[in-house]
């Protein structure tokens, strides 16, 4: 009964408090305390108005829905400090690194993000990895409450089973598509161009020119220059291995010599080293590309193009020996839907990545390959790829032949609230305070 009240004196607070904090105050306060963990009426401001700007949670009382979902994270966050359940810093990085990822692909291009928020990438991270720690922790805690509830396939064809066949959902027209880009490889007198520019660069910081000030001035790295080239709280496995492994072996203070990466050419700058993480500065300095490169480029893929329609090689042979792209050339070219976690897009979901691509396969039958276009890559340099239709699928009812994955997903979700409503029902974690 103790334990009990204790929860209900939190809840208690938190509604008083938050009812006199939402009545037009401009102040910053504390809306709600479990354990060590606090929530201010910022958080809650913040969550609504993101959760708003995606459509969810525009009811009236939308802020009572965020709270009450701050509230089970921290009380999450509180139990996870009892069972010593934690997260480590390289899952914090990976996650924090996922995300940026995520939100780059969404704005496009790094300085439309960094206009958006009006912070530079290694601030808004920072701003981030508090966060996204915490939402680590309370997402293990409730895998060790709920379970890992994943669905056998004996639960699966039960959970098929149970749906009427009216209520079976629509699932709507899906492609299965590959691609291979070619990226144009830069010519001798380019990258040595590029590699004279910043060893002059070098050679006039270890003369006494400032480093910050040259790679704000000169570095082609658009997430750094504007912030003099500096990158904070780097760990291993952020940057490629040949910049992480020069970056490592500096002292603070030292200057690397130069470093040739797939960007180009960079020297580094050790600021500081806490513990297994770095402070640094670099600047880049990229060969720059010409047309000639890119006909080149082109032509290379034409020859690919050949031989595929030629039946002297097929699509995932091609792309495993000619695509410059790491994450399609093992997996016989075939682009991964990462929401689904599979190999099928749906039409409106290529329509938001890219609409001239819904024209291009709308003309193609399975089995066509398209000739070679030009593509701009996600560092934003210019290439060519080319298309395989593999699959179409038309609009149909679900079936576990062709949508097993989807209902595997479904009859998993149940699984999990299910044993979410066991763990509420026997306040295992509230009576654990």
């Amino acid at each position: 009964m103790r334990k009990l009240s204790l929860i209900s004196l939190i809840i208690f607070f938190t509604q008083t408090c938050y009812s006199q904090v939402t009545k037009g105050e401009s102040l910053d306060k504390v809306v709600a305390v479990v354990g060590k963990y606090m929530i201010l009426q910022s958080d809650v401001k913040v969550q609504l108005s993101e959760a708003r700007a995606n459509g969810m949670a525009t009811e009236e009382n939308g802020d009572c829905i965020i709270l009450e979902q701050l509230l089970f994270q921290k009380l999450l966050l509180a139990q996870a400090d009892k069972d010593s359940v934690t997260c480590t810093d390289s899952e914090v990085e990976n996650e924090l690194n996922r995300r940026m990822n995520y939100y780059l692909q969404q704005f496009g291009s790094e300085d439309k993000m960094v206009e958006f928020y009006g912070k530079e990438l290694s601030l808004l991270k920072e701003d981030f990895r508090k966060d996204i720690k915490e939402l680590l922790i309370a997402q293990k805690m409730q895998q060790k409450i709920i379970g890992e509830a994943k669905a056998t396939p004996a639960e699966v064809r039960s959970f098929y089973k149970s749906i009427d066949e009216d209520s079976l959902p629509l699932i709507n027209s899906e492609v299965e598509i590959g691609q291979i880009i070619k990226k144009p490889l830069m010519s001798d007198k380019a990258k040595k161009d590029a590699r004279e520019k910043i060893s002059k660069f070098r050679n006039e910081i270890l003369a006494g020119e400032s480093f910050a000030v040259t790679a704000t001035l000169y570095s082609e790295d658009p997430g750094s220059a504007k912030n003099g080239g500096e990158y904070d709280n780097i760990g291993r496995g952020q940057f490629v291995p040949e910049f992480e492994s020069a970056a490592f072996r500096l002292k603070p203070g030292e200057v690397s010599e130069v470093v040739e990466t797939v960007y180009g050419y960079h020297i580094i700058q050790l600021i500081a080293r806490k513990g297994d993480l770095i402070d640094l500065r670099h600047i880049l300095v990229s060969p720059k590309m010409t047309q000639e490169d890119l006909i080149n480029c082109k032509k290379q893929l034409d020859t690919v193009y050949d031989l595929i329609n030629g039946g002297k090689i097929n699509f995932c042979e091609a792309a495993s020996k000619y695509s410059d792209e790491k994450e399609t050339k093992m997996n016989c070219g075939l682009m991964i839907n990462s929401a689904a976690g599979n190999t099928r897009f749906e039409i409106e979901e290529l329509g938001q990545m890219d609409e001239k691509l819904v024209f291009l396969l709308d003309k193609m039958n399975v089995g066509d390959v398209s000739k070679p276009l030009p593509y701009v890559t996600k560092d934003q340099k210019q290439a060519y790829r080319i298309f395989y239709l593999k699959n179409r699928i038309s609009p149909h009812k679900a079936n576990l032949k062709d949508d097993y994955q989807k209902m595997q997903q479904m009859a998993q979700m149940r699984k999990q609230n299910k044993n979410r409503k066991r763990a509420k029902e026997r306040k295992t974690l509230f009576c654990s305070l």
